[in-house]
């Protein structure tokens, strides 16, 4: 059993339905996706949108997983730089595996497939993101190849009197144009 990825897939209500109900389930079992639970699918809908907006406009673009059933299991979103002196990198976003599938090494294949990904796009060089201090994900991404190039104490406030560090980790995708 693995997950069958898939870079820029044709959006359409099976999609986004999938991807919503994707971020919902992650976020509502304490994934460090951009939200803090409860969530509902109103609330993730609008920044999907925003996430579908930026694909669209060729500023984004979506890596997605699916496991056995067809079902979307897992995605990251890459975000090009527009600043002509940091074109040579991308974002990643909004990574996610559902957790009815963690422990089984998704985490590790989706990051594999996202860095064979943008070793395809023009001119990337490195994978940048960041991560919710707290949560030990600098050490899985860590795990994964990525460094730590920068914190920011307390940046991330997920309820009064509870701050987390924001934490930049950098991939090398170790390629020469």
């Amino acid at each position: 059993m693995s997950l069958t990825f898939e870079l820029d897939p044709s959006v359409d209500h099976a999609l986004r339905d999938g991807v919503v109900d994707l971020w919902v389930d992650v976020s509502n079992a304490g994934g460090a996706v951009g939200f803090v639970p409860p969530v509902s699918r109103e609330t993730i809908r609008p920044e999907l949108v925003k996430h579908f907006v930026a694909m669209a406009e060729g500023r984004a673009r979506l890596l997605i997983g699916r496991d056995d059933d067809g079902d979307v299991a897992a995605t990251a979103f890459f975000t090009f730089n527009t600043h002509r002196l940091m074109t040579h990198w991308v974002w990643l976003y909004t990574v996610m595996v559902h957790p009815k599938h963690h422990g089984k090494g998704y985490g590790r294949d989706l990051l594999a497939a996202a860095a064979e990904a943008a070793r395809g796009f023009e001119g990337i060089e490195a994978i940048r993101l960041t991560c919710r201090g707290g949560e030990g994900l600098e050490r899985f991404y860590g795990s994964c190849g990525y460094k730590e190039v920068g914190r920011v104490p307390d940046a991330i406030r997920v309820a009064p009197g509870e701050d987390r560090d924001d934490i930049m980790m950098l991939l090398s995708l170790g390629r020469v144009d």
